[in-house]
């Protein structure tokens, strides 16, 4: 029996929804789980989440999508200190708080290997990932960083993309803590790092599981109280 493929929400640094999610699946060895961005900043412990999903990768096949803030930190360790200041202000002071010292010098090797790793895309017979957005008729390969990775939903709800595949994305939290379902589009982040949930989805059968910030699996009848929502 073929593999399951698995996408995941922007986990914004939710260690611990993150590690009550993969004990719900129960990652198996020929599984493809694709995260889509948005690993670090906001939540309490980025630092435990990518230690989490390098482990992750020795048990399955973990293909990770660069997110905007994946991005931010992934530069400033590549040397742009520049941007430094701006993604303090942007949720990477929690980020510098779960290192406990600063970025990048706290940073270990393997974390900015595995922020490098991370592809602007990823695509299937039947779907194709991305953090942000994306232009319905341009090719994946020809997409602007600009557009996979800061674009949100609010700004632009494209059409179904040119290849007729399913596009499966994050970025844009959803208030409701409900995937938003467009048939040629889900949007499955829940906003985790607020009130809402952390989402995985099976591609092929459509299941979904849910955990708050705090690990709590989501119940029949809960629903998300008080989501505080970032621009990005």
């Amino acid at each position: 029996m073929p593999g399951r493929f698995l996408a995941i929400s922007d986990i914004h640094g939710c260690l611990a929804a993150l590690q009550t999610i993969l004990q719900a699946i129960g990652p198996q060895p020929d599984d493809t789980i694709i995260p889509l961005g948005d690993y670090v900043d906001r939540g309490p412990d980025s630092q435990g989440v990518i230690d989490e999903l390098i482990a992750l990768g020795r048990r399955c096949r973990l293909i990770p999508i660069l997110g905007n803030h994946d991005e931010i930190m992934r530069d400033i360790c590549e040397g742009q200190s520049d941007l430094y200041d701006d993604w303090l202000v942007f949720g990477g002071d929690a980020t510098v708080g779960s290192y406990d010292g600063l970025v990048p010098e706290a940073v270990p090797p393997e974390h900015v290997a595995f922020l490098q790793s991370c592809r602007p895309f990823y695509e299937t017979e039947r779907h194709f990932f991305v953090h942000g957005n994306y232009w319905p008729a341009v090719p994946l390969e020809a997409q602007s960083r600009m557009v996979l990775r800061w674009e949100s939903l609010k700004m632009r709800r494209p059409g179904p993309h040119i290849s007729g595949k399913i596009a499966i994305v994050g970025h844009t939290a959803q208030k409701s803590g409900e995937i938003l379902d467009l048939g040629y589009l889900k949007c499955i982040d829940t906003c985790c790092y607020g009130s809402g949930w952390l989402t995985a989805m099976d591609m092929e059968t459509g299941q979904t599981w849910q955990a708050d910030k705090r690990g709590k699996m989501r119940r029949e009848g809960d629903t998300a109280g008080g989501v505080q929502e970032g621009a990005f």
